[in-house]
């Protein structure tokens, strides 16, 4: 369908594509991070503006697309999945930034065996949604989507379960109250930006059902 675009038309795909990158790169920053905890403050802090920092970079392009949007006529895809699919992207790159900024706040000094495996989950659901936006110009492609996007979801679910299961040892296991608040708090936002992750696989299946 998407064949023969005109160039303004197909730089949406660029941007999209450029913008994957940068959530995959997020999310891998954010995986090292939970990961390093044991170097100290300053290191968990090195982290966070790295962090900071590619989520600023992914915010120009969300920008840049919506401003593209305004300015073209002829838009490869509908203009309401343009809009959402590029600001659902970017929802994905704030939520790390939120745990990486709440690990600094929260002056987390250590993390669990869950919170690091939500945190490589969090990665494989990022690099299947980058998978899934590169092949998006071409509907020809829409099975292999399709696949992808069903592995988002069942990575959801896999931090579903990975997150209930963390939060039930902490209530058995943790006697901090303050250190309990403080890891489960992170929980939530690692199994919250697998679930922004599925809300882009839900836009993708949608764009393939409209053209296909």
């Amino acid at each position: 369908m998407f064949a023969k675009l005109m160039p303004q038309e197909g730089k949406f795909f660029d941007l999209f594509n450029a913008h994957a990158e940068l959530v995959v790169k997020g999310a891998l920053q954010l995986s090292i991070l939970v990961s390093d905890m044991g170097d100290g403050a300053d290191t968990l802090a090195g982290h966070a503006q790295a962090i900071d920092e590619i989520e600023k970079s992914a915010d120009k392009i969300t920008h840049d697309t919506l401003a593209l949007l305004h300015t073209t006529f002829n838009t490869p895809l509908d203009r309401e999945e343009i809009h959402q699919l590029i600001t659902r992207m970017d929802d994905i790159l704030d939520l790390i930034q939120d745990v990486a900024e709440s690990m600094v706040l929260y002056d987390v000094r250590r993390l669990t065996q869950e919170a690091r495996q939500l945190a490589d989950v969090s990665v494989s659901c990022c690099e299947r949604v980058r998978s899934a936006i590169a092949l998006l110009s071409n509907m020809d492609n829409a099975p292999t989507m399709l696949k992808l996007c069903h592995e988002i979801d069942q990575l959801e679910s896999d931090a579903d379960r990975v997150m209930r299961t963390g939060i039930i040892k902490l209530f058995r296991e943790e006697a901090d109250v303050r250190e309990l608040i403080k890891q489960k708090g992170i929980y939530e936002l690692l199994e919250a930006v697998t679930d922004r992750c599925e809300d882009v696989a839900n836009i993708i299946e949608g764009i393939i059902l409209e053209n296909s």
